[in-house]
């Protein structure tokens, strides 16, 4: 069953108008968010995702609901992973606390129109070449083995680097933050302020993560709306989020590899999916490989919730060891407790 045409634009209305409205009262009142407000406000995205999923339900079918749900979660690992490099680049260069949310809004923004973007290519590739999924499939998998990687952030950081060394050779940009402005006067002269650099950098990673994201989507479902519905909803509260895990981002140390288990979970699905519609001349003369099997979306469900659970209970509960570990070597007053020799033994 089709979606009807005026719920995909209504949709995309109310989307827009929630996101600008949400742009507009952090340039209002730039602040830091207390920890009930990010709750509610990730709370109330969340519900607004699930609502829409009944309502895909009640006018289409569970088919498509299953579909939104499914791209939605895999989005929004996706995008939590994001926010490790978004706290990188934020302690990198030493944004103020206060005008952080207008960094990540603009990031989501950057993010929106590069996704929107790589979507509609992502479309106009599937209809034309049915062998692209072979490319998808083959792309998440290695982008699954270098999430896995204990390096990658590292690798992210020398990029940011690059960059900021590449700027400050052509552009005069001053030491010190001016506010949110871009440009500030030191000593009559009128140069860039660092959040230049903190934009730029936040772009560049949203454009990876975008060709990371895309791929993963089209995996789970191939009607464009439902994949860019699915992206916005995932962005749409990532700010709050931000705020809201805080330094629990820190603890969640193998979070990287449920996203990595997600995204090779997804290659082989595409891969599969690329056998069973394949049109190559060089594989089974051409014709598709009806054996082989097609992994349902509620599959695909089950996977996506198991491995980030699996993957957030294994991080809280090796922190808590820990901690517990460091508290029975610690003495009373804080002062290290030396094992002696006859301890030992």
């Amino acid at each position: 069953m089709d979606i009807p045409v005026a719920f995909q634009v209504g949709s995309l209305v109310i989307l827009t108008l929630i996101l600008v409205a949400d742009l507009l009262i952090i340039l209002k009142r730039p602040h830091i968010p207390s920890t009930r407000e990010s709750t509610l406000w990730v709370v109330f995205y969340v519900a607004l995702a699930l609502v829409f999923a009944g309502i895909l339900w009640a006018i289409g079918d569970a088919q498509h609901a299953g579909e939104f749900v499914a791209g939605w979660l895999t989005e929004y690992s996706l995008s939590i992973d994001n926010l490790f490099v978004f706290v990188l680049i934020m302690g990198q260069f030493s944004v103020p606390r206060r005008y952080q949310q207008e960094v990540l809004m603009v990031g989501i923004i950057i993010a929106l129109v590069l996704r929107a973007a790589f979507i509609l290519l992502g479309a106009a590739l599937i209809e034309s070449f049915s062998w692209i999924f072979y490319i998808f499939g083959a792309f998440l998998l290695y982008t699954a083995i270098k999430q896995a990687l204990p390096e990658k952030h590292d690798s992210d950081q020398q990029t940011e680097s690059f960059i900021v060394r590449t700027l400050r050779r052509f552009i005069d940009i001053s030491d010190e933050y001016d506010g949110a402005k871009l440009r500030t006067t030191v000593n009559g002269k009128r140069m860039l302020t660092p959040m230049l650099i903190v934009f730029i950098s936040i772009g560049v990673t949203d454009l990876m993560f975008a060709i990371d994201s895309i791929p993963a989507i089209y995996g789970i479902t191939q009607i464009p709306f439902l994949v860019f519905a699915a992206n916005i909803f995932a962005l749409m509260g990532l700010r709050q989020l931000y705020f809201l895990l805080g330094d629990l981002l820190e603890k969640l140390k193998y979070l990287h590899y449920g996203v990595a288990f997600i995204l090779a979970f997804i290659g082989v699905k595409l891969v599969m999916h690329a056998l069973h519609v394949n049109e190559l001349p060089f594989i089974n003369g051409g014709h598709h490989i009806e054996w082989i099997p097609e992994i349902n979306n509620w599959t695909s469900l089950g996977v996506i919730i198991g491995s980030m659970a699996v993957a957030t209970i294994a991080s809280l509960v090796s922190s808590a060891r820990e901690k517990r570990s460091t508290a029975t070597l610690t003495g009373p007053e804080g002062t290290d407790v030396t094992i002696g020799d006859d301890a030992k033994h």
